[in-house]
């Protein structure tokens, strides 16, 4: 990591990054970035505090949702330990800063101008009352494909562009003896998987379904659709698919026992990771009948009230770390996500990540740039969590028809509102 840190951040880019915000200290971190390739693309960070003297104390959770690592933070809180800075999710943010936990970033973030080039589809959660309360590392978006290309070469088909083609695919690779779908059941994955079969159905249906909450919406004829497509894909995935982890996944997908994974763009740094190029070893599209538009989530680092100057310009330097172009473009490289900012050039991404940049750029000027309800940037965490219990419910068999399902969701949403 530090040969690839070596040759994208240079002496002089790390050292114009010290401000009268860095003074010598540790930030303690708390995340779930613990897979391989976002082990990876964690480094760029730590090294680029290590050249400021800014100390990192690890705190990683295991768990790719980030449920596990918020169950610790609370723990932390209440025992008056909270951690200088944490990994966080959309509401999740917000429900913080709501009970005034979580410190002030604006001094850093008016210095840097960030109302200026973080779209406002993150600032929604990365200030509160006005105020910046988390610095935003990334853009996930979820409704990807990834795809093994010699399991797409020996269908003899084309990247599937329709539902129908995509069962098509599906059908020939099972023929071939290849896993179709490599999925891992965990709710939060089920999730991700469900957020593309309802984008699928249209941007105003995602709007209305997933953000306000809709009752005709959540449990009419198009979610009773997209129920029946995920059941359907469910019975593409192999016999030991339940609680693997996604990046398991992911392996299989790379190593050829599985054909393609439906999972967010985190998913590509394991492919980078495992030495594949995009084109020659694995093929990215968007989950078909989603072209044009983006599922999105945003990793951001929200800093928690903590007693002691130099803490405080810790957080600050960290922060301004996270949002330097610089920073943006040689972390996300790495991540496989896409950079928080508009103005960072695609210049070192390759092709996926090229895609991933000009997705984005397209979905926000269309207005189709839409919240991830899997990951927490839809709906509220007691309405996510309400969805949850039905969709993994529907991908292990639990209901006769999308209708069903879909009559079960709407009732699940009404009681958690």
């Amino acid at each position: 990591m530090r040969g690839f840190f070596g040759k994208t951040m240079t002496a002089a880019a790390v050292l114009a990054m010290t401000t009268s915000f860095a003074r010598a200290t540790d930030v303690e971190v708390l995340h779930w970035w613990t897979s391989g390739g976002e082990a990876a693309a964690l480094n760029v960070l730590k090294d680029m505090l290590a050249g400021q003297g800014i100390g990192w104390v690890d705190m990683p959770v295991a768990g790719g949702g980030g449920e596990a690592a918020m169950t610790t933070l609370k723990a932390r809180v209440n025992a008056g330990d909270a951690p200088t800075s944490v990994q966080m999710l959309g509401f999740d943010i917000q429900d913080w800063a709501e009970q005034g936990s979580l410190g002030n970033l604006d001094e850093v973030a008016a210095k840097e101008g960030w109302d200026a080039v973080i779209p406002a589809a993150l600032q929604r959660f990365a200030k509160y009352d006005g105020h910046w309360v988390s610095a935003p590392v990334n853009v996930h978006s979820t409704n990807w494909v990834w795809i093994n290309k010699a399991a797409l070469d020996k269908t003899g088909l084309a990247v599937p562009t329709n539902w129908d083609e995509l069962v098509t695919v599906l059908d020939k690779m099972k023929e071939a003896g290849i896993t179709p779908i490599a999925h891992g059941g965990q709710p939060w994955q089920d999730a991700t998987v469900f957020d593309s079969m309802v984008l699928a159905q249209g941007v105003d249906f995602y709007n209305k379904a997933f953000v306000e909450l809709d009752p005709e919406a959540l449990g009419g004829a198009q979610m009773a659709e997209a129920f029946d497509h995920f059941i359907k894909l469910s019975s593409y995935l192999d016999a030991n698919f339940s609680n693997r982890d996604w990046n398991l996944a992911s392996a299989m997908v790379i190593k050829g026992e599985a054909g393609m994974q439906i999972m967010g763009d985190w998913a590509k740094g394991e492919f980078l990771k495992a030495g594949q190029k995009p084109g020659a070893d694995f093929v990215c599209i968007r989950f078909p009948g989603t072209q044009g538009a983006v599922s999105f989530n945003s990793d951001q680092f929200a800093m928690f009230n903590v007693d002691g100057d130099d803490k405080k310009a810790a957080q600050l330097a960290m922060a301004q770390a996270i949002e330097s172009p610089t920073f943006q473009s040689a972390f996300n490289v790495v991540k496989g996500s896409v950079p928080a900012r508009t103005d960072v050039p695609d210049t070192d991404f390759d092709d996926c990540g090229k895609k991933g940049i000009a997705d984005l750029a397209e979905a926000n000027a269309k207005g189709s740039l839409v919240g991830s309800m899997a990951h927490g940037h839809a709906a509220p965490a007691a309405v996510k969590n309400a969805a949850y219990d039905v969709i993994t419910g529907a991908m292990n068999g639990k209901f006769a028809s999308g209708t069903e399902a879909a009559t079960a969701l709407a009732a699940a949403v009404a009681a958690a509102k």
